[in-house]
């Protein structure tokens, strides 16, 4: 069982910037491929950012893309997501994902095995 942890979220106001990061025990993430996703109240899950197994092929969603990066650190068995200029429209609470030897970006949801618990993002002035 791989356990995943979200943390980094929070309130920020419109414009402002927040760095998720995913973690799991050492090296638990090697060659998992790690999904983003976001669930904003009363609306589907959403896809927002993958990153393979190996850390060189990623995706991000349309509705995020300059303004969000995913990145990897298997050193420290992370994954960050740097989400930059944010709205207000991402709001919502984000949830990573896990999926071994997943090498091509992105990867739907149902195909992920391990899931975190997530971690609240609020953007307001």
């Amino acid at each position: 069982q791989l356990q995943l942890v979200e943390s980094g979220g929070g309130l920020v106001q419109p414009g402002g910037s927040l760095k998720l990061s995913c973690s799991a025990p050492k090296h638990s993430l090697d060659y998992n491929a790690i999904g983003w996703f976001r669930q904003a109240p009363g609306k589907e899950r959403e896809g927002v950012s993958c990153i393979n197994y190996r850390g060189d092929n990623t995706s991000v969603a349309d509705s995020v893309k300059g303004r969000f990066t995913i990145s990897r650190d298997d050193t420290k068995s992370v994954v960050y997501l740097q989400m930059d200029n944010l709205k207000p429209e991402d709001t919502a609470v984000y949830y990573c994902a896990a999926n071994g030897y997943g090498s091509i970006c992105p990867i739907p949801a149902r195909v992920y095995h391990y899931w975190g618990q997530g971690t609240q993002v609020t953007v307001s002035s």
